[in-house]
């Protein structure tokens, strides 16, 4: 049971953040507002595990695995999925990124030679075919000889960024890193490279004290970061990155369901249906029989 609550956590807040996120958009560049979000909350992250006795040193090599996990789970993959998303539809990137199931069950069996069983590659089968059925529009409006193919291709490589930052992720905690400690300075060396980033771009370092603003990157840091990494990171831990990964799917279907209650969002059968493979999947997974980590 803990670990489906782990499992729901992260789909709900991630699913709402889809919506809070639209008002970071404006007066501060995103990438700047990616360092706010992850440098704030590895801060407090830090201070937590200070306050509770927490081991925070660790060594050289270490640290290097965590300098790993920030890049690809806090920097390259949002800033790739960031350039994405200015050129394609956010439905098209949410199909793209949905791929993430399939590189974790491809790099979990690589890297940590983990069991990956039938059930698993069905279950995650059906829950991409569902993501695809839900954005199908998107889909069959989009052209590979477009001029937007490359954002296709960059969706897509933040898709495998986020992948190998999920296995980086169950790699330290093997390697006895707790996900607070870990966490916090994954986000630290993630939220930097961003700042590189942006500075290197052009970008200057703006804030904007407008509620609308200050208010949705303090649910960012609290709920989406804080809570939302720290309950996906912790079920990898239990019951390995091959199917925690199917929080992805489900993430969608929660913004779905926050558009529908703000935004007037119309359901059609082909979104009913899609939802319909989407669950149906994820009960592959999450059955009691199956959430222990098989190696």
């Amino acid at each position: 049971m803990q670990n489906v609550t782990l499992f729901i956590i992260p789909a709900l807040i991630w699913g709402s953040t889809w919506l809070v996120i639209k008002f970071q958009l404006g007066v501060v560049d995103p990438l700047i507002s990616i360092f706010y979000r992850f440098f704030l909350a590895s801060v407090i992250l830090l201070i937590f595990g200070k306050m509770k006795g927490m081991n925070l040193k660790y060594s050289f090599k270490q640290h290097l695995i965590l300098v790993v996990l920030g890049l690809l789970l806090f920097g390259i993959n949002y800033w790739l999925v960031y350039i994405a998303e200015m050129r394609l539809t956010s439905g098209l990137v949410a199909v793209v990124f949905s791929t993430i199931i399939f590189f974790n069950i491809f790099f979990t069996g690589l890297f940590l030679k983990t069991k990956i069983t039938i059930r698993v590659i069905l279950g995650a089968i059906l829950g991409f075919t569902g993501v695809t059925l839900v954005f199908k529009d998107d889909l069959l409006g989009f052209s590979p000889a477009s001029d937007t193919s490359w954002a296709f291709a960059l969706a897509l490589l933040g898709a495998v960024s986020a992948s190998l930052g999920n296995i980086t992720s169950a790699y330290s905690q093997a390697k006895k890193i707790p996900v607070i400690p870990g966490t916090a300075y994954g986000m630290l060396y993630g939220s930097v490279s961003m700042l590189i980033v942006g500075l290197i771009t052009g970008n200057t370092i703006d804030f904007d004290s407008s509620f609308a603003y200050t208010g949705s990157l303090l649910y960012l840091v609290i709920f989406g970061s804080m809570i939302g990494f720290g309950a996906y990171l912790t079920l990898i831990g239990r019951i390995g990155a091959h199917r925690a990964g199917y929080v992805t799917l489900v993430i969608p279907v929660i913004a779905m369901i926050f558009s529908t209650i703000f935004e007037d969002y119309r359901w059609n059968y082909y979104a009913f249906g899609g939802v319909l493979l989407i669950l149906s999947g994820i009960a592959f997974v999450l059955q009691k029989s199956n959430m222990t980590l098989k190696t």
